[in-house]
């Protein structure tokens, strides 16, 4: 890895399944590195908690990202999903922090609007598009997808497919 090439992680938390994707970017160019999914199983929250932040942590010691990105919660219909999701998301982020790595935040719409052009793509044209940018043989897992998404939206500093600016202003999530 060259001192112009950036390695990116991007993580999709979630309680059961949290989607991790890592990239490279040298210049405009970006390169798939790895991406995959860790699985907290069932059990007791602070165990599976304990899984995610551990899997996270192999993941950030054995391919060794700059930087991280990491995608927003959204306020679910069921409040007790928001608050374990949140958790979830709590502890990749205590894995990020934790191996001294920034972490960015953008919201599903923001990654949606980079890497697809549309803040409302469903999670086929997510996977398509992450297929397509990056070269893959074929789609990645969904919650891979999205983590890929992630990274993909900050190695674009928010301007991706779109050409949609996140310095542009925000109002409610909306970029206007």
């Amino acid at each position: 890895m060259s001192a112009a090439t950036l390695r990116i992680l991007g993580i999709d938390p979630g309680l059961r399944v949290t989607g991790f994707g890592i990239i490279e970017q040298s210049g405009q160019k970006l390169a798939y590195v790895a991406s995959g999914c860790i699985r907290s199983g069932d059990g007791e929250l602070p165990q599976r908690l304990k899984v995610l932040l551990e899997g996270l942590q192999e993941v950030i010691a054995g391919y060794r990202p700059q930087c991280a990105a990491i995608e927003q919660v959204f306020v679910n219909v069921n409040p007790k999903s928001t608050l374990l999701l949140g958790q979830a998301r709590g502890a990749a982020i205590c894995a990020a922090v934790g191996s001294a790595l920034p972490v960015a935040e953008n919201t599903a719409l923001q990654v949606k609007q980079a890497v697809v052009g549309t803040g409302h793509a469903r999670k086929e044209q997510v996977q398509a598009m992450v297929r397509r940018l990056l070269q893959l043989p074929g789609d990645p897992s969904p919650d891979a997808a999205d983590a890929l998404a992630c990274a993909i939206c900050h190695a674009h500093g928010g301007q991706g497919y779109g050409g949609v600016g996140l310095g542009r202003r925000r109002r409610a999530g909306r970029l206007r």
